[in-house]
């Protein structure tokens, strides 16, 4: 049997046309920053200053790479992120997707109050001073699980994931108790893989946060430089590439002084900005597979 070609009417070609247009223009905004940082980045400094850079770089160097990557703290400083977006995005995703399991639990008599207390996290905050006492109190001061311990249950994951094991099918769980099935078991056999695609979700929302945080270093670890990270080693750079290079005239002087490379802070954080993105941009389609993967599974019929 012969399949009918369908019969383009001039409504929707101009619908598609219009849709089209739409999508080419929203994917030209959305990769073209990026694509003039990553010019920007590889094109030398003196020359980014004078503009006209946009999607390739017009003088190509890797000084710019050279002046940060050979720092002899850059890297132990990014073992250090490395290390501490992993364990805080596998212990984090764990203990809320434990309390949110915990809080879901019609048969928890005090499921509200504590569901209120972490509620109100979100809108009161104790302010950066008693909380740095707090940290200094708790021992957590020059130490490496102050990136960790603080953040392992936050209020807006929580909500998240306990509103998603409440649509899950309750005939499961009492499924599960009647073979005899413990609430632990239940939780790790069953909660979890039905809860991937939310579990995932929220182990991106904490890595990303993980990767890019620098602050936390500066109040708690910055007197220590072995707990130092990338984000705070590249923001010391660009601190003092912006008090030593005050002015385009001098990293000119300085050229034609003889100083043939010569970095800028414009180039620096085209460079920095290059250099966290990478990492995460590189995970992310790794994590995707894993949405994906997660929706399948989570896919039941009562």
């Amino acid at each position: 049997m012969k399949k009918r070609r369908k019969h383009w009417t001039k409504g929707d070609l101009i619908l598609n046309l219009v849709v089209y247009t739409t999508l080419i223009f929203l994917v030209i905004v959305t990769l073209y920053p990026f694509l003039n940082t990553l010019a920007v980045s590889f094109n030398d400094a003196l020359d980014s200053a004078k503009g006209g850079i946009y999607l390739q770089p017009r003088k190509f160097t890797l000084y710019n790479y050279q002046s940060l990557l050979t720092r002899s703290q850059i890297f132990h400083a990014s073992f250090i992120s490395v290390l501490r977006t992993v364990l805080s995005t596998l212990f984090c995703t764990f203990s809320t997707a434990m309390v949110a399991y915990t809080l879901s639990r019609k048969e928890f008599v005090l499921r509200k109050l504590f569901s209120f207390i972490y509620v109100l996290t979100m809108y009161i905050d104790g302010g950066l001073i008693p909380t740095y006492f707090l940290m200094k109190g708790l021992g957590l001061t020059n130490n490496f699980w102050v990136y960790v311990l603080p953040g392992l249950v936050t209020a807006f994951n929580l909500i998240v994931i306990r509103t998603y094991i409440n649509g899950l099918p309750e005939s499961l769980i009492e499924a599960a108790r009647a073979d005899g099935a413990g609430e632990f078991t239940i939780f790790v056999k069953i909660v979890l893989p039905l809860c991937k695609p939310v579990l995932a979700t929220i182990a991106l929302f904490v890595a990303v946060a993980n990767w890019n945080s620098w602050f936390d270093t500066f109040l708690y670890n910055s007197s220590n430089p072995k707990l130092s990270t990338l984000q705070y080693e590249l923001m010391k750079v660009l601190q003092t590439a912006n008090s030593m290079t005050g002015s385009l005239e001098q990293a000119l002087s300085q050229a034609a002084a003889g100083t043939v490379n010569t970095i800028t802070p414009r180039a620096i954080r085209a460079t920095m900005t290059v250099i966290v993105t990478v990492p995460i941009a590189v995970v992310y389609p790794f994590l995707q597979k894993y949405f994906v993967h997660g929706l399948t599974l989570g896919g039941i019929k009562e």
